[in-house]
């Protein structure tokens, strides 16, 4: 289970920079400075990450046995600014305590 914890981590801090990025700096560049290309870079990456962001979060969900509300709550990190760093941190805590208990997880 660590191992999907490992790549949840990974991924979430991945996306969500990426996703604060895209917000307050690519989308402003496009529509208020007249460039596209920085937009056209980040918001694809961040769409393709996103989705790996999603497989990894249901391995996690999947692994950890947890009520579908956090999976709910790993979705919605990945598109509400700064929110994955809050969920990731989160969730990390509740797998180490599920781990704690039940090393078999």
């Amino acid at each position: 289970m660590q191992a999907a914890v490992n790549r949840y981590r990974a991924l979430a801090y991945v996306v969500g920079t990426l996703l604060i990025v895209l917000i307050f700096i690519a989308v402003p560049v496009r529509y208020i400075g007249g460039q596209p290309g920085l937009s056209a870079v980040v918001s694809p990456l961040h769409g393709l990450l996103y989705m790996v962001y999603l497989v990894f979060a249901f391995d996690l969900y999947r692994r950890a046995g947890w009520p579908l509300s956090r999976m709910v709550m790993m979705v919605a990190a990945g598109f509400v600014p700064f929110l994955a760093f809050f969920i990731e941190r989160k969730i990390t805590q509740e797998a180490k305590l599920l781990a704690a208990a039940d090393p078999a997880v």
